[in-house]
């Protein structure tokens, strides 16, 4: 069965390594929580808003090893009155666990994109 995994954060400052670090950060609490492996990743599709233009959010997972999965970025549409300064992300992810057991993530400012998914820990999520 393959899966989607959801993720969001906001970044504090348009640069490569403030779109990096919050990326990474994202992706590893996605990792850890639901247990995902590279192996069983089908794909991975990273979004950011207008404004973050300094580098790719995929770039991110190809520094934390992930070299042989297929990424791909998108610009996130210019909506009035969206979140700015926030990258998405959507692993496709091949699992056994029921659609109940996947966690997905919100950190930072973009708790408020699923408040119904909040945890209270610091990284929000199921």
């Amino acid at each position: 069965m393959i899966r989607g995994v959801r993720g969001a954060t906001t970044v504090e400052h348009n640069s490569n390594d403030g779109i990096t670090k919050a990326t990474q950060e994202l992706l590893r609490v996605m990792i850890d929580r639901n247990g995902i492996i590279e192996d069983d990743v089908a794909s991975v599709l990273f979004s950011a808003t207008p404004e973050l233009d300094d580098t790719f959010p995929a770039k991110a997972a190809r520094m934390m090893g992930w070299t042989r999965t297929a990424l791909m970025g998108f610009q996130e549409a210019d909506v009035k009155h969206g979140l700015p300064m926030c990258v998405r992300v959507l692993i496709h992810w091949n699992t056994d666990k029921t659609i109940d057991e996947i966690q997905h993530v919100f950190l930072h400012g973009a708790v408020v994109l699923r408040p119904d998914l909040a945890t209270g820990d610091g990284a929000e999520g199921v």
